[in-house]
């Protein structure tokens, strides 16, 4: 999406028609493909939000001049200051407006909100964040998965891994790298992990993209990642914990490095 302006100047007065119409907007307005116009337009509020373009406690602009920024009608904009409001980023109130909520309200588990934090300017601080939180929970889930894991998880797991290996772009790499660690969280047996997983996906995509594009020497990480699926496969809970780790100094390395 475009980074759209608002108008300075005076636009021609739209047919009352248009007006009545939820969504109606201009074939120039800004829009991500495939998704609604109040989708579209939340996303780019909150990214705004998330880059901090609006700080906390920032009182937003009224619906007549989203409106008029983004070309799109005013219910368009309720639409997506509604969506905003259900991420936890928005409070509003009648006679004020709508207001950027304190950062530790947000839900940076919702995954556009993830998305967005991703793509901040600020990507060192997410960088870190995601793998602070890798440390805390990836090797006990995979000393779990050593232990718990069934033949099926089993599976996936080394597909995952296999197909890391056999990857032929930056894409593919990256998914299969998701996909190996996500079957992990899924093979610990641990019911919270799976929603856990599910939701934090889009964070992982981001970080391994970006790790993956800096690593000079893509064997040896897939050496590692062969010996945390080695470790789950012959059931050694120790072993698995501890290659997961091996792996996670390195990716610290990696973006310490950049």
């Amino acid at each position: 999406m475009r980074d759209a302006k608002p108008n300075k100047e005076r636009s021609p007065k739209k047919p009352a028609s248009a007006e009545r119409q939820p969504g109606v907007r201009r074939s120039d307005a800004a829009r991500i493909p495939g998704a609604s116009v109040h989708t579209s337009l939340a996303s780019e509020i909150g990214l705004r939000i998330v880059r901090g373009d609006y700080p906390p406690g920032t009182i937003l602009p009224n619906e007549a001049k989203w409106s008029e920024t983004f070309s799109v009608s005013r219910s368009a904009v309720r639409e997506a200051i509604k969506m905003l409001m259900a991420k936890s980023l928005l409070a509003s109130r009648p006679k004020i407006g709508s207001w950027v909520e304190p950062k530790e309200r947000w839900n940076l588990l919702d995954r556009d909100v993830l998305a967005w934090y991703a793509t901040s300017p600020d990507r060192e601080v997410f960088l870190k964040t995601v793998q602070e939180f890798r440390h805390i929970i990836e090797p006990e889930a995979s000393a779990f998965a050593a232990m718990r894991r069934t033949e099926e998880q089993m599976a996936e797991i080394s597909q995952a891994c296999r197909e890391m290996g056999e990857a032929a772009s930056l894409q593919e790499r990256t998914r299969a790298d998701t996909r190996f660690h996500l079957a992990i969280l899924r093979a610990s047996g641990n019911d919270l992990l799976v929603p856990l997983g599910v939701l934090i996906e889009s964070a992982f995509d981001h970080l391994f993209t970006f790790t993956t594009r800096a690593v000079d020497d893509l064997n040896h990480v897939q050496k590692l990642h062969e010996a945390i699926e080695k470790n789950i496969r012959l059931q050694r809970p120790d072993a698995a914990r501890a290659a997961v780790r091996k792996l996670l100094a390195n990716t610290d390395n990696v973006i310490k490095s950049r």
